[in-house]
């Protein structure tokens, strides 16, 4: 509904400012200067920002993450039927919202997060239809995965605060939360995707 008032508003716009560009003194009465106006600025203004918000929002879900071909194996470890990899417990539990699952672990919770983590996006967009993209396997995170991302949901609560595995040592929880221990560093949340073990792996299929 929102994609069909956008592409309304940009036809709109278009119209009324070839309109306007014709009829060359429109602008000499009130009426025409408010038109003008109208025409060439506050709709332009509106139909751009409503394009932006409708990409922002398709921009979040999973389906736009999984378009690329090259990550068409990682929505498959999604489904992996063993509680071991990370983004399979999340997605298969609903710990994030199914519909947004790669962004709701991928993106910056920071002030302008979204905006950086989509910024960041379009670089692979590019890689994808302008470069040369690399295989599943090679594809790896271009930094540390930041503990601020899982301390957004799982800070505070009983079973983080209370699990055995985060009180290995006496100050290992204090580690975590100061981002002075990674969350997926070795012996802790280390199996996240790994799209090598697609061919031998076990899936779990959603009841309907």
């Amino acid at each position: 509904m929102q994609y069909a008032i956008t592409l309304t508003l940009i036809a709109l716009s278009f119209a009324l400012a070839a309109f306007v560009g014709l009829r060359a003194g429109i602008s000499r009465t009130r009426e025409g200067r408010i038109l003008s106006f109208v025409a060439l600025l506050v709709l332009p203004v509106v139909a751009v920002w409503g394009g932006y918000t409708e990409h922002e929002e398709r921009a979040s879900t999973t389906e736009f993450c999984l378009q690329c071909h090259v990550m068409a194996d990682f929505g498959k470890t999604l489904h992996y039927d063993d509680k071991s990899y990370i983004p399979a417990v999340h997605f298969e539990n609903r710990f994030v919202p199914r519909d947004q699952a790669c962004f709701t672990c991928h993106a910056d919770y920071a002030l302008f997060g979204g905006i950086t983590s989509k910024i960041h996006g379009l670089k692979n967009v590019y890689v994808q239809y302008f470069g040369t993209p690399r295989k599943p396997a090679d594809i790896k995170i271009s930094s540390p995965f930041p503990n601020s991302t899982c301390l957004h949901c799982h800070l505070g609560s009983r079973a983080f605060e209370t699990v055995n595995g985060h009180h290995k040592t006496a100050d290992m929880l204090q580690k975590v939360k100061a981002s002075q221990l990674s969350c997926t560093s070795s012996s802790c949340h280390d199996t996240i995707h790994e799209v090598g073990d697609l061919k031998d792996a076990k899936f779990w299929t959603e009841p309907k």
